[in-house]
């Protein structure tokens, strides 16, 4: 975790708004160990995921805990769009939250309304983490990256006007949710195409609101940085850790 002026601060988005991508990783592990040497690995954010992964409510303020050792941010995807599945997360310490399945702009509205303490939002004062010091609310609102889960075709389509409600950061694409509500399959080259052409479309969405454009890109990232993605995921803990021992074989000369 970096500070400044007093408080922490969420140097990942700092990156995104100055022009630059932030790379980062998903945590599916309750690990908090692993999530904290993934903060020490040089990613900008480590993401804790509640919809997917082990973390629960009650391990994840752990998790923000042991990634705030090091330089990385703490972010998670909530596991529903939920007022108080949000609030709890980002009472816990998350300073990057993704809010999956949004599909319209209600659902947007819904995200950021949960997000955002009034004047912005409707959040509810839970009380902040205590070592992120006794002001929190003063300054949590502008450190927040709140992005929104583009998954399926009708979020595509909607993807200009929800990305233009107030509150939201970005978006966060999930190619094979995408994928599967195109009714393709992206191993095939046509699958592969129309699947780029619908991504692309958000990231056209996400220069003409201003916001930043996201995706879970697996380990090989090169292209979609290169298409305007700044908000990107690469592997996962569990990646990691297949891809390190398979590279330990191949060093070996054990490769299988």
């Amino acid at each position: 975790m970096q500070y400044e002026g007093g408080h922490p601060i969420n140097a990942a988005k700092r990156k995104m708004l100055a022009g630059k991508p932030a790379l980062g990783t998903g945590s599916g592990w309750a690990s908090a160990r692993a999530a904290e040497d993934l903060s020490f690995s040089g990613l900008d954010f480590v993401l804790c995921d509640l919809q997917h992964g082990e973390w629960t409510d009650a391990t994840v303020a752990e998790g923000f805990r042991a990634i705030n050792h090091g330089p990385a941010t703490p972010m998670a995807r909530v596991g529903r769009n939920d007022f108080g599945a949000i609030g709890r997360l980002l009472d816990r310490g998350a300073l990057g939250i993704i809010i999956p399945l949004v599909n319209t702009v209600e659902d947007a509205r819904a995200a950021a309304y949960a997000a955002r303490f009034p004047p912005h939002g409707g959040r509810s004062w839970g009380g902040g983490p205590s070592h992120y010091g006794p002001r929190y609310e003063r300054w949590v609102d502008d450190e927040l990256f709140l992005a929104v889960q583009i998954e399926s075709i009708t979020a595509v389509e909607n993807a200009e006007a929800i990305l233009s409600v107030p509150g939201v950061d970005g978006c966060w694409v999930g190619p094979a949710d995408l994928a599967k509500s195109m009714d393709i399959d992206r191993e095939t080259p046509e699958g592969a195409r129309q699947q780029t052409a619908a991504i692309l479309r958000v990231i056209e969405a996400c220069r003409k609101t201003g916001k930043i454009a996201g995706i879970s890109a697996g380990l090989d990232v090169s292209f979609w940085l290169r298409s305007g993605m700044q908000f990107v995921t690469m592997g996962a803990d569990s990646v990691f850790m297949l891809e390190g021992a398979r590279r330990a074989f191949e060093l070996a000369g054990q490769g299988r």
